[in-house]
């Protein structure tokens, strides 16, 4: 008498990862979404550890927390994973003010950010 299960929202080669919450504006995580999109994950984690961007470390965990859902839970092969999927969405935004000249105020808006990273396994090019 209990619910069916939830089918699978991917594709059996797909695994996905969810970050959210981030302390940083939508459109600066979109930067290093960018960067990864497409990429194999061993390319994506080189270029993210080497990132001057704050936020890219937690873009990296998010990304080798994709790799170990794939690898664990689907059992995928990591060295055939490509990111073929990277984007991000807006999250809750806190208002904050700032006191300033002759009394008056103004608004400061701290956002938050969630990033989804979703990599899948593609067959290796035979050298043909």
């Amino acid at each position: 008498m209990s619910k069916e299960a939830n089918p699978r929202r991917l594709a059996d080669n797909e695994a996905k990862a969810v970050a959210r919450m981030l302390r940083v504006s939508p459109q600066k995580l979109n930067l290093l979404a960018q960067l990864i999109r497409g990429k194999k994950v061993d390319r994506a984690l080189a270029d993210l550890e080497f990132s001057r961007k704050r936020i890219a470390h937690e873009v990296k965990k998010t990304l080798e927390s994709a790799i170990a859902n794939a690898e664990n839970n689907h059992g995928l092969d990591v060295d055939d994973l490509v990111v073929s999927q990277a984007f991000v969405g807006k999250a809750m935004v806190m208002k904050r003010f700032s006191a300033r000249a002759r009394g008056r105020a103004s608004r400061i808006e701290k956002p938050f950010a969630n990033l989804t990273i979703i990599v899948r396994e593609v067959e290796a090019q035979a050298n043909a």
